[in-house]
């Protein structure tokens, strides 16, 4: 019986051409190499099973292949080569950061850089998963990191970079790599599977390259797991959907075409056969929410392409974003998106998705996609153009009142005055115009509460205009009028101390600009609390659009009264300066 090898090392890379989805990466090794630019350190970056550690092997080959070819490949024959296919080579270290991370595994991998190699151009040590390295072990590698003997290189892998030292990182070439496109995934499969002799879907192979999330490896595994599966070597859609155990999209296509129909038992009834399958809930919400993304990118055609599925999905795709409105998606997604974020906390989690599944399939009702569309259409049909009296446009609505009807005659003889109460005329012609007149009965008679209408003739309408608003002239003496008129009003609601003293500070007028100086940084801030609801109040009462207030803290330019104890003495000996002989002979001292 053979030994088996796991398709992942069988089928590893042995030459940059055959690195899969990694193009930048390799052709930017091959240039490097051809012109002989190498630096001392590598950091190659990136998801897990996306060709880092296998990049740094072949490039470690690559560099002490002592017959290199024009096309930058190694040859696999020379002595370098055959040693290092052997793992046999001395000149290629490769150490283990995961289980070698203290001081002591760096110092003997330095005590080994002293030497220089017995054949070959170059020493390469290859670290893998170098963020496991401690603290120390960083530092004690700093210096033979950044100045190695001209022969030394090193080659550093990682899938967190986050977690490296910047002064490491600062040392080293950092190359990210790209997780794997699931299409280049099924076409790297589909050659193995050539090479193997086992037929397969080609839907099966994408539906791989899906589930393993762009790292190869992931999906060269998953790949043994299905071959193992199916006893006769032939590979099937729907035999990978059941040993890998995916909710197939086609669940998804159903219930929205359910939702879509605002059919809630179709949607429970389909959510019922999910669970039975043995699918979580979380995941179904977590597709479903992915469905409706799939749909919302297929309206356009410019975004199609970001979709990540095969081509007979993607046709499915677009076929049902056609009947699904884009309110709908985004309503959904919304919806979802909450049934996403509280399920871990809901307690009846089945409930908890079917409420979901239920608003989600009244949402054609509420939106009532296509009935608004026909009323917006029936409501551009009623829509006339409005006429004023004059035969003009009326932009407006126009207040009218009725003049024919004067008063009201009773059946008792008593008569009562017609108030005469404005009507709004909007799109009505004047010749149609026709207003009624609620009208209180004064008649002692009349029950509480009655009331008469009286139809004003159409042909006399009077327009009431309104009377224009009567602005002052900018002027100091206005100004300082209104000024204080605003205070007073700011003294009844705000009663602020400090409010009060910045308003009762004289003002001057330059222009169109209000001088006001203060005594201190605080009516300052007080000021500017309320300074847009002073210039909106002067505005309203002067014809000035372009007002402005310019307020400033000149405790020397401001008038006031002495304050504290010193400056109450100061303005009394000021006015009496026999307080200050009297303060000397008694030996008296102000209470500060």
């Amino acid at each position: 019986m053979d030994h088996f090898v796991v398709s992942a090392r069988k089928y590893r890379p042995v030459t940059f051409d055959s690195v899969v989805g990694q193009s930048h990466i390799t052709t930017t090794l091959k240039n490097a190499i051809r012109t002989n630019h190498l630096a001392q350190a590598f950091l190659f970056c990136g998801p897990r099973g996306v060709g880092k550690t296998t990049c740094a092997r072949i490039l470690a080959k690559t560099i002490n292949c002592q017959n290199l070819g024009d096309d930058v490949e190694a040859c696999g024959e020379c002595e370098s080569c055959v040693s290092f296919q052997n793992n046999a080579s001395f000149n290629i270290h490769e150490l283990d950061a995961a289980s070698n991370n203290s001081v002591e595994d760096i110092r003997n991998l330095i005590d080994q850089v002293r030497y220089p190699p017995q054949t070959g151009k170059y020493k390469i040590y290859i670290i893998d998963e170098v963020h496991m390295l401690s603290q120390a072990a960083f530092n004690a590698f700093l210096k033979t990191l950044e100045e190695p003997p001209g022969y030394a290189i090193f080659i550093l892998a990682t899938t967190e970079k986050h977690k490296i030292l910047p002064t490491i990182l600062s040392r080293c070439q950092i190359f990210d790599f790209n997780r794997i496109q699931p299409k280049d995934i099924a076409y790297h499969l589909a050659d193995i599977a050539k090479k193997e002799g086992i037929e397969t879907e080609k839907e099966a192979l994408e539906l791989i390259g899906q589930k393993a999330d762009g790292g190869l490896r992931d999906a060269l595994s998953m790949f043994d797991l299905n071959v193992t599966f199916s006893t006769d070597n032939h590979l099937t859609y729907a035999a990978v959907l059941e040993n890998l155990h995916i909710l197939d999209y086609d669940y998804y296509f159903k219930i929205t075409d359910a939702l879509t129909a605002a059919s809630v038992a179709r949607s429970l009834i389909i959510f019922d056969e999910i669970l039975r399958k043995g699918f979580d809930g979380h995941l179904f919400i977590v597709g479903l929410l992915e469905h409706f993304r799939n749909l919302l990118v297929c309206k356009d055609p410019a975004t199609v392409s970001l979709l990540q599925v095969s081509e007979s999905a993607e046709r499915k795709y677009v076929d049902q974003s056609r009947d699904a409105d884009m309110s709908f998606l985004l309503s959904a997604l919304s919806v979802a998106s909450q049934c996403d974020i509280n399920y871990k906390a809901a307690k009846n989690q089945r409930l908890h998705v079917e409420l979901c599944l239920m608003k989600l399939a009244n949402l054609p009702n509420i939106l009532q996609l296509h009935s608004l569309a026909a009323v917006d259409e029936t409501a551009k049909k009623k829509v006339e153009p409005q006429q004023s009296v004059n035969t003009n446009e009326a932009k407006e609505p126009t207040p009218v009142y009725e003049n024919q009807a004067k008063e009201v005659s009773y059946s008792n003889g008593n008569v009562a005055p017609v108030v005469q109460q404005p009507v709004i005329q909007a799109t009505a012609k004047p010749s149609k115009l026709r207003s009624t007149t609620q009208l209180t009965p004064q008649d002692p008679t009349a029950q509480s509460g009655s009331a008469k209408e009286v139809a004003a003739p159409s042909n006399e309408v009077l327009t009431a205009q309104q009377p224009p608003k009567i602005l002052l002239e900018l002027t100091l003496e206005n100004l300082q009028q209104v000024w204080h008129e605003f205070a007073d009003i700011r003294k009844r609601t705000k009663d602020s101390t400090t409010e009060g003293i910045a308003l009762n500070r004289a003002v001057e007028l330059v222009d169109f600009t209000i001088q006001v100086a203060l005594d201190n940084d605080p009516q300052m801030d007080a000021l500017q609390s309320m300074r847009y609801d002073l210039l909106g109040y002067l505005k309203s009462k002067f014809n000035a659009p372009r007002l402005e207030i310019n307020a400033r803290v000149a405790p020397h330019e401001v008038n006031r009264l002495p304050y504290t104890p010193a400056e109450k003495f100061n303005y009394m000996a000021e006015k009496n300066p026999y307080l200050l002989e009297l303060k000397q002979a008694l030996g008296l001292d102000v209470d500060f």
